[in-house]
């Protein structure tokens, strides 16, 4: 997996957070969320007294664990903010849902539409009821991809416009199980399988 702006750590992260969900029905904890991490490519810098560091060769990333919420603010480790994300998962009382979203943390700069809806996950039965779409990057001779499974891609087919790109919210060209945003730069796979 390829780390090179927040968004290729927040997505992944956002779906691995939703999924952790899906499973045990509820947040992650503190430890579950450091292994989570790791796994995704960062190397853990500092733990201490309720925050984590993590750092790539072009991320780093401060993790929050609370109780009821989950922050990690993820940024560019030349220190940009205009790009920066925040992944945040916590249980909605009202909805009587989990609910993780990826935000900007600078609203007036950031143009993206990252993940296109933030995931909620009903509080009882653990059932998806939103349209995510999320994935991890990989990048080959044609540029940066977000790879998405064929069920998510089936979903967003189903329920979403599949011609708005999940990153910033652009125009997405389709060519067979690619697609491409003009916008961004970055492109959407399908891996099915």
């Amino acid at each position: 997996m390829k780390l090179y702006e927040p968004v290729t750590l927040a997505m992944p992260l956002a779906k691995e957070i939703g999924e952790f969900i899906r499973r045990k029905g509820r947040l992650p904890s503190g430890d579950e969320l450091r292994e989570m991490l790791k796994d995704l490519g960062p190397e853990e810098v500092c733990l201490d007294r309720g925050l984590g560091v993590y750092r790539s060769k072009f991320l780093i990333a401060l993790v929050f664990p609370r109780e009821e919420t989950i922050v990690i603010d993820v940024i560019s480790s030349s220190g940009e903010l205009s790009d920066a994300l925040e992944v945040i998962a916590y249980p909605d009382k009202k909805l009587e849902a989990f609910v993780v979203e990826i935000l900007p943390t600078n609203d007036l700069e950031y143009e993206g539409n990252v993940g296109i809806e933030p995931i909620i996950i009903d509080g009882e039965t653990l059932e998806l009821e939103s349209n995510p779409v999320l994935g991890h990057f990989e990048e080959d001779e044609e540029g940066l991809f977000l790879v998405i499974d064929g069920k998510t891609y089936e979903r967003w087919r189903g329920e979403g416009d599949i011609h708005t790109c999940p990153i910033c919210g652009g125009e997405l060209a389709w060519k067979g199980e690619k697609a491409y945003c003009q916008d961004c730069g970055y492109g959407v796979k399908v891996v099915r399988g």
